[in-house]
């Protein structure tokens, strides 16, 4: 079996958070910054992991099973458990990673390390899968062996990105379809600011939203909000107040998203503004993910001209994105740090994303396939 390379990216989201588990829709893209695997396969029933980040070595025998692997070694560990489970080769070896996506920033480093081990494992065992099939069971590992109750649109990201291209993923047919994000030449930046407070997406905090949604679903018998978007008043009927508060959320989330895709499609750059902050509000009152440190820091953002800021990712720390002018970009960013400095919280990273290329197969062996290349073409 030959050595195979793959990559794949982490992920923002432009907007529509926590909307993919309601069956609704959401717009992330895939980052530049991204994972790469080099796997080694020897035939053996060990898979050793290696990770030049945090030079932290791990091993663990095949099959695995949930329980068996911690820490960052549960996330290959897990998808290659699912890959197994789904009835498709896994062979020993050695992985090596190496990444630039920032961990625990809610930038989706789990997802692309997933996405990055399933491709490169597939790629080596000759298995042939759609993308979508990659993103299930990359989502089953997540779920069922990390325990991290998250949807799909980390790995759909992932999966489908493109260069200067959103993805307008609606969770209830799984369709993904690309929407102009061209920010260069409209003058404009995608500015990242990290808050380096780590949030963790298997915490009791993620998993009570996902309940509460799934109460109010019950409580009007449908399967899922997603089946009562756009009914007038259909939340009178739900009495708990913090349950009709997250779905509030949810419902009026899913509608700015598309309006979102139409003012992108218009290149109404100020009204994709409006709707980031609108979208930071609801997560802030209604879902009650945000944090007095981001609220700072998409507050700023907006006081010293930015069109709109919000929080990315599934909540309680991470990044805030803002639309920055371009000839702003340096005047704003420091206007961020210095209201984070005031307020006592720790120094920001800053950095400018564009929507990158989707996961793919770099090299087999000796071939080289490429960075642009197609993440289908396991060869």
């Amino acid at each position: 079996m030959n050595t195979v390379v793959a990559q794949a990216p982490g992920r923002i989201n432009l907007i529509g958070e926590h909307t993919d588990y309601n069956q609704g829709y959401a717009m992330p893209i895939a980052l530049e910054e991204r994972t790469t695997v080099r796997f080694e396969p020897d035939g053996s029933d060990t898979v050793r992991l290696t990770s030049e980040q945090d030079g932290v070595d791990a091993a663990f025998a095949l099959p695995v099973r949930p329980g068996e692997v911690d820490g960052w070694a549960a996330y290959p560990a897990g998808v290659l458990w699912a890959l197994a489970a789904a009835g498709h080769r896994v062979v020993g070896g050695t992985i090596r990673v190496t990444s630039d996506v920032p961990i625990g920033a809610g930038l989706s480093s789990s997802a692309a390390l997933e996405c990055a081990v399933l491709l490169a494992m597939n790629a080596a065992a000759g298995t042939e899968l759609e993308l979508l099939e990659v993103a299930r069971i990359a989502q089953r590992g997540e779920n069922d062996f990390v325990g991290a109750p998250t949807g799909l649109m980390d790995q759909l990201a992932s999966l489908h990105g493109a260069v200067d291209r959103a993805l307008l993923i609606d969770f209830d047919d799984l369709s993904v379809q690309p929407v102009v994000f061209d920010l260069e030449l409209n003058g404009l930046r995608l500015l990242v600011i990290n808050s380096n407070a780590a949030h963790h997406h298997s915490s009791g905090e993620y998993a009570s939203r996902r309940e509460s949604c799934a109460r109010v679903a019950l409580a009007l018998g449908v399967e899922s909000l997603r089946q009562v978007q756009g009914v007038d008043g259909v939340l009178d009927r739900i009495d708990d107040e913090v349950d009709r508060r997250r779905a509030r959320h949810i419902l009026g989330e899913n509608q700015r998203v598309l309006d979102c895709a139409e003012a992108l499609g218009a290149s109404d750059f100020r009204r994709v503004g409006e709707l980031m902050n609108q979208s930071h509000a609801s997560m802030r009152d209604d879902f009650e993910i945000t944090t007095p440190h981001i609220d700072l820091i998409a507050d700023s953002a907006v006081r010293h001209g930015a069109l709109g800021a919000r929080m990315t990712g599934g909540g309680f720390g991470g990044c805030v994105i803002a639309l920055v002018p371009e000839g702003e970009l340096g005047r704003i960013g420091e206007a961020i740090e210095a209201d984070i400095a005031e307020g006592g919280f720790p120094a920001p990273t800053l950095f400018v994303a564009r929507a990158g290329q989707g996961a793919s197969i770099v090299s087999v062996g000796a071939t080289f396939v490429g960075d642009g290349g197609d993440p289908r073409i396991l060869r």
